[in-house]
């Protein structure tokens, strides 16, 4: 189950979400700016993604950093996260440590108790917004889209099984076991492209619109971050 995120964390999170230096490949439309709200149909949104090839030169993980505390409550983004989308209330202790509690895996269509079985998946893997555009950007805003927690979308937690076996593959690879997710899955991976102005490449724009045509065009609204 998916709730909204706390105003609180949103709003501190925000004064990061800045815009990035220009970048002729990953450049949000001009007439659309950083804060704006966009309604289109996922299909349409998936047709104004540019078509890019990728490019991995440079890219580390630790370029992106994540799990910080960004509305200073003593909890990181990670249990920001499970706070939020736990089924069964797990026990806040010292520190902001987790015990018990369940969550729904959708991925692989199960539950979990407890949070050490738990990842907190980033919807579009860190190394495909790297390959996307991400490598143009800021230490800033790549920290902001890490812990993105202003759109529900970006991140999510699921089994430790699944998020290890997607790993940072993109949908020409890899999409959730769970065959009744994949239209949910597609539909947040186009939102998550806009929302953050990355590219897609060609196998992957193939891939999205071959599974999306098996699928509602569901409208989907994106407020973009740069």
């Amino acid at each position: 189950m998916r709730f909204a995120r706390t105003a609180a964390v949103a709003t501190a999170l925000s004064t990061i979400l800045v815009p990035a230096a220009a970048h002729t490949a990953t450049a949000a439309p001009p007439s659309r700016t950083a804060g704006q709200t966009v309604t289109l149909p996922v299909r349409d949104a998936l047709a104004e993604l540019p078509v890019r090839a990728e490019d991995r030169t440079g890219y580390q993980r630790g370029k992106f950093k994540h799990w910080i505390d960004a509305d200073h409550d003593g909890c990181n983004t990670r249990a920001e996260v499970l706070k939020t989308e736990a089924v069964v209330a797990p026990v806040q202790g010292a520190k902001c440590t987790l015990t018990g509690g369940q969550w729904y895996s959708p991925y692989d269509d199960r539950y979990i108790s407890g949070p050490s079985g738990l990842d907190i998946d980033h919807l579009v893997p860190l190394a495909e917004a790297w390959d996307s555009g991400a490598s143009a950007w800021t230490a800033a805003v790549r920290e902001a889209y890490a812990n993105d927690l202003g759109d529900q979308r970006a991140l999510i937690a699921v089994s430790a099984a699944s998020n290890r076996s997607k790993g940072d593959q993109d949908t020409t690879t890899w999409l959730p076991p769970a065959a009744g997710y994949r239209c949910t899955y597609v539909t947040d991976w186009v939102a998550d492209k806009t929302r953050w102005g990355l590219t897609v490449d060609e196998g992957e724009h193939e891939a999205l619109a071959d599974q999306l045509d098996q699928c509602p065009n569901t409208p989907v609204t994106v407020t973009l971050a740069r």
